[in-house]
């Protein structure tokens, strides 16, 4: 039998748990659709031990994600779409493919920028190849977090020169963008306006993120810590005082989140 080292026995694992016979019947019943889930949960698990510096959690949440590409590769294979073999072979080619400069003859990619604009470069030309998908914007997929995927059409889109010219500008979009809102909410505009008026917002922010070189994801992460961290201050202070954040008056909450905020200074 082959080591639990060796990815064989995952594969061997995933086939006696699909197995119509004497297979788990929870593993039986799952689809691509019902995994999908899972899937991006576990993305997410890795991405929380590594903000964590959780090393043994890594390797963990590593393995949790693996078992989700095996998951699918065997229900494909049942299908007669693809197997894992497969799997490893598109994502081997394709990075051999992308590295020319590590694996073929082309030099004069020598820095990471030069990289970066090869790699678009080998994509954009994959993108062409690919039948269905000739639109620029085609291929970013649906399901991406929506911060994510607006980052990823900003980023296309100014491939081809469709981009602001300087963070400032977006700034100004910004504040475009905020006084309609104020705009719509004053005329009245029901829910489904404002939710519009709201994601161009949004979107705008997701522009100058990038202008400014910064993961919002990230920026928006450390500032629901500090939210976290400030918010625990008042429920401490509240509960030496014998009461709790819903006994208190929102003047004396925030009194004491300036507290909390002047300590972190």
């Amino acid at each position: 039998m082959a080591s639990n080292r060796d990815i064989t026995t995952l594969l061997d694992i995933m086939r006696r748990l699909r197995d119509p016979k004497s297979g788990c019947p929870w593993d039986l019943e799952q689809t691509f659709a019902t995994i999908a889930p899972y899937t991006i949960e576990e993305a997410y698990e890795v991405a929380a031990a590594i903000e964590d510096e959780d090393w043994p959690a890594l390797k963990e949440e590593l393995g949790d994600f693996l078992f989700q590409v095996v998951f699918h590769a065997r229900m494909a294979e049942e299908r007669g779409l693809f197997d894992f073999g497969d799997v490893v072979a598109a994502i081997a080619d394709k990075m051999i493919r992308r590295h020319p400069h590590v694996f073929g003859d082309l030099a004069g990619i020598d820095t990471a920028e030069a990289k970066t604009r090869a790699w678009e470069e080998h994509k954009k030309r994959e993108r062409g190849q690919k039948p269905g998908k000739a639109g620029l914007l085609d291929d970013i997929p649906r399901a991406l977090p929506a911060l994510l995927r607006a980052l990823k059409l900003q980023r296309r889109a100014a491939t081809v020169g469709f981009d602001w010219d300087s963070a400032p500008k977006v700034v100004e979009k910004i504040a475009e963008e905020a006084h309609e809102i104020a705009e719509a909410q004053h005329a009245g505009a029901p829910p489904a306006k404002l939710e519009e008026e709201l994601g161009d917002l949004l979107f705008a922010v997701a522009n100058l993120a990038r202008h400014l070189k910064i993961d919002p994801e990230a920026a928006l992460q450390s500032a629901n810590i500090k939210f976290t961290r400030r918010f625990k201050f008042i429920e401490k202070e509240l509960t030496a005082r014998g009461r709790s954040p819903s006994e208190a008056s929102l003047d004396e909450m925030e009194a004491l989140w300036q507290t909390a905020k002047r300590a972190e200074r």
